[in-house]
């Protein structure tokens, strides 16, 4: 089970690393912008478009990654109190019914970008963008959280971690 783990860990890097590249790519475009508008009065007229597809994008592609380090906000005034079982019982059932949303959420996008793929629908901007592509990186997202947060889950159901938790 660790190369499953360590695999999705991987594909979870993988993501926050392409969500790096959109944040460089934010960037650069919020920049051309500035030049354009300040030095030839013109525009690409698709900046808050982009950046908008960008954070969600961004947003999305991470939560495997900040999942897996701990690093997304929990509050734990419950599980502080709580030892051992107890403990480890609560822990699985916060992870279970997480899980279950995300996937709930990842079923509900699925239908969405395969919806807007058979349609052909695009973006009401000059840039007409295909909606498939915005929504599938999120689609991704969402994905690669279930997937991570199952990996967690079996990595806290595993006995070596019951033992270690102790």
């Amino acid at each position: 089970m660790n190369t499953f783990q360590s695999l999705v860990y991987r594909l979870s890097c993988l993501a926050a690393q392409l969500s790096a590249v959109l944040l460089v790519y934010m960037v650069l475009h919020i920049l051309l912008e500035i030049v354009l508008r300040s030095f030839f009065a013109t525009s690409t007229f698709v900046l808050d478009e982009m950046v908008g597809y960008g954070v969600a994008a961004m947003t999305f592609l991470t939560l495997g990654y900040a999942a897996h380090d701990d690093a997304l906000i929990r509050v734990d005034v419950v599980a502080s109190k709580l030892k051992g079982r107890v403990k480890c019982g609560f822990e699985v059932l916060c992870l279970s019914m997480t899980l279950a949303m995300s996937c709930y959420i990842t079923w509900y996008m699925w239908i969405g970008v395969k919806r807007n793929w058979d349609r052909g629908a695009v973006s009401e901007s000059i840039a007409e963008v295909p909606l498939w592509i915005p929504e599938g990186l999120v689609l991704l997202g969402i994905f690669l959280f279930s997937i991570q947060l199952f990996a967690l889950l079996v990595k806290r159901l595993t006995p070596v971690n019951h033992v270690a938790s102790e």
